[in-house]
């Protein structure tokens, strides 16, 4: 019955700082056809992807979250070259961790705390 991911959404508190960091470190593109919706925020693409940023309050805690993002909730993406993406984020001062499972895999937070997780695939 389900055939695919259609979009992940992320409370944000400030859209521009999540669109630094989603659009200019990690590539997504920006899509301006977001409709009004009461609220600011932002929708980005990737392939048939699309990472919805929701500037509202946010009911979760961001603080108190496991140091390691494989241990906390988080979205995984493949990527093509992880040696690439750790420049990227050390050339931004955004902190990373290894996957401990022995795949060429890392784990990053977003600038709200979200786990995101980036996995070597080449095909």
């Amino acid at each position: 019955m389900i055939n695919s991911l259609s979009h992940i959404s992320f409370i944000v508190a400030d859209t521009g700082k999540a669109l630094t960091f989603y659009r200019d470190v990690l590539g997504f593109t920006q899509n301006y056809d977001r409709p009004d919706l009461g609220y600011p925020g932002a929708w980005l693409d990737m392939g048939d992807l699309q990472i919805h940023l929701l500037e509202l309050p946010n009911p979760d805690p961001v603080t108190g979250r496991p140091e390691h993002g494989g241990r906390d909730r988080h979205v995984a993406f493949n990527i093509s070259d992880v040696n690439k993406l750790m420049q990227q984020l050390t050339e931004n001062h955004i902190t990373f961790s290894t996957s401990r499972s022995g795949r060429k895999a890392i784990f990053c937070r977003d600038p709200d705390g979200n786990a995101l997780e980036f996995i070597e695939c080449n095909s």
